[in-house]
């Protein structure tokens, strides 16, 4: 698995290097516009597209047919690309959470509560989006693959009010606003999982294409 994971971040290092150096442009203009950690919600999304852009490079260049002739079963090829995508939104928390530092530095007041709070949201967003898009991603030609990308991060948005909603029938949110989204992301990290379990059995009864 170590092999594929290098060779899909030997693929997607540009638009990774494009990404990041967007964080940095966002993250500026945020410190004008709003507090510098909201970054944290957008940071780890962004930093996932090179995921999807390794699935369609992949199909393009017939590569799951030589892959499988590889000492690789499929249940690592699948489970790669779900490592590939943890790993590319770990990158972007940690990217945004240094922009959240810089700032510091300088006297803005950011408070742990705020990175939290935001690091929570846009992780929880990320996995659930990745939930619904990996597994499809293998159901359907790359371009309704992207289209299912582009559509799952708004999906994820839903699914996120409606914990949150369903959180507020046990605890009053408004009060423990922290603890409610720890909850979603407990919530999206079980959907995750699930999904890559979901993800390993399709793809192993689909044809090689």
């Amino acid at each position: 698995m170590k092999g594929v994971l290098l060779k899909d971040l030997y693929i997607a290092k540009s638009n990774i290097l494009v990404t990041f150096i967007s964080l940095i442009v966002l993250g500026f203009g945020l410190s004008f516009l709003l507090e510098t950690s909201a970054i944290l919600i957008l940071a780890p999304v962004a930093s996932t597209t090179a995921v999807f852009i390794s699935i369609t490079s992949d199909a393009a260049s017939k590569w799951n047919k030589n892959v499988i002739t590889m000492p690789v079963s499929r249940g690592q090829i699948i489970g790669e690309k779900f490592v590939f995508y943890l790993l590319l939104a770990g990158l972007g928390l940690i990217a945004a959470l240094l922009l959240c530092i810089i700032p510091a530095l300088f006297g803005e007041a950011i408070t742990f509560h705020s990175l939290c709070l935001y690091g929570s949201i846009g992780i929880s967003a990320t996995l659930l989006a990745g939930g619904i898009s990996l597994p499809c991603a293998y159901l359907f030609d790359p371009e309704k693959s992207q289209i299912v990308f582009m559509m799952s991060f708004m999906a994820s948005t839903g699914i996120i009010t409606g914990i949150v909603l369903l959180t507020n029938l046990f605890i009053p949110v408004k009060e423990h606003v922290l603890l409610a989204f720890q909850i979603v992301l407990a919530v999206s990290a079980v959907c995750f999982f699930i999904a890559y379990r979901a993800a390993v059995k399709i793809y192993q009864k689909c044809d090689i294409i």
